[in-house]
């Protein structure tokens, strides 16, 4: 039985239940469904913390939606959201469960496909923080590119929590992230990682001519397989 802590935001952790049960939908062949739990956080309180750089705060919200999914029958948890993970090992100690990391999900995919330098769009906090290429650096010898100036990095969260979190998705919020994108392959990534949930909602593989690692939907796989059995967590020191 899986756990999704979920809420960041709505709309991508509905892409998560959806790909997740027609997956399983697809491996019986008929309208089985899987043992799936959904904890929904409330992201407004989630957005106010990070902007008060309160992470601990943070961390015992999402831990404590571990512990009830755990309560519940969950072995193991999957974050929603590629930010949340700047709080995975204090959720993995606080929920005492397996929690299935994005970055792992994303490196598979991207060693699957032979390279080695991606670049990597996601929130301010996401970008700044390092800590899905620092993953993707240590666990798959992955270089990430990310935009660097400043007024890129918070027009992206701009988009992401005033537009895409609220189901808004305008044409010319598209063409700035693409062009976002395009400047990282110009600079040598290989390919780019929607290293937001939010960003798969309006930024697809037919739009650029190069590999789009889509995490939601990465990791959403992840959780198929170990719900079928066949990805078992690594443990963590």
């Amino acid at each position: 039985m899986l756990g999704l802590v979920g809420g960041i935001s709505w709309h991508s952790t509905a892409e998560y239940y959806q790909y997740i049960n027609q997956a399983i939908n697809d491996v019986y062949g008929d309208n089985t469904n899987p043992p799936l739990i959904l904890y929904n956080v409330n992201q407004q309180r989630i957005n106010a913390l990070q902007a008060q750089n309160r992470w601990n705060d943070i961390a015992g919200i999402f831990s404590a939606a571990g512990l009830k999914l755990r309560g519940a029958g969950a072995q193991a948890l999957i974050l929603c959201s590629n930010t949340a993970h700047k709080v995975y090992d204090a959720v993995c100690r606080g929920a005492g469960l397996p929690v299935l990391h994005i970055a792992d999900a994303t490196g598979l995919a991207i060693q699957k496909a032979g390279l080695k330098k991606v670049g990597l769009i996601g929130t301010l906090y996401t970008i700044q923080d390092g800590f899905i290429a620092q993953w993707l650096q240590q666990r798959y010898a992955i270089d990430c590119i990310v935009p660097e100036s400043p007024a890129v990095r918070f027009e992206l969260q701009r988009i992401i929590i005033k537009e895409l979190a609220l189901g808004i998705f305008k044409p010319e919020s598209k063409r700035y992230i693409l062009a976002q994108i395009e400047n990282l392959h110009r600079h040598g990534a290989q390919g780019v990682v929607l290293g937001c949930t939010e960003f798969p909602l309006i930024i697809k593989q037919a739009d650029l001519p190069f590999p789009v690692f889509d995490t939601t939907y990465l990791h959403a796989r992840m959780g198929v397989d170990f719900i079928l059995g066949r990805y078992l967590p690594p443990a963590r020191a």
